[in-house]
């Protein structure tokens, strides 16, 4: 009877452990997913993002003149539009070669 109390333990330990995990699993799936340049890509979106954050800040808090402001934001702008086109056309290859594998 103990034998049979623990075996039932165990499995349902396992079971508790794998429902657990699941979530965890998933997401380490879709991480293996994405090619070393789109990780690349969304990093530095992130960041172009930060930093955009980060001068808007600056030129409320007085630390940047308007002039400057504007000169930044436009290059800071300009540089993110070129990380997201970028992004997209990656994209637009990794769903073609998607469909070409079906």
């Amino acid at each position: 009877m103990s034998v049979l109390i623990a075996a039932l333990t165990l499995a349902l330990c396992a079971l508790v452990i794998l429902v657990v995990s699941g979530p965890l699993r998933a997401a380490r799936r879709g991480a293996d997913l994405l090619s070393p340049e789109r990780g690349e890509l969304l990093a530095a979106r992130e960041a172009k993002y930060r930093e955009i954050r980060d001068a808007e800040m600056d030129f409320r808090t007085g630390k940047l003149s308007r002039a400057d402001y504007e000169l930044i934001d436009r290059d800071l702008r300009a540089e993110a539009l070129q990380i997201l086109n970028r992004l997209e056309r990656l994209e637009a290859e990794e769903l073609a070669r998607a469909d070409a594998r079906k």
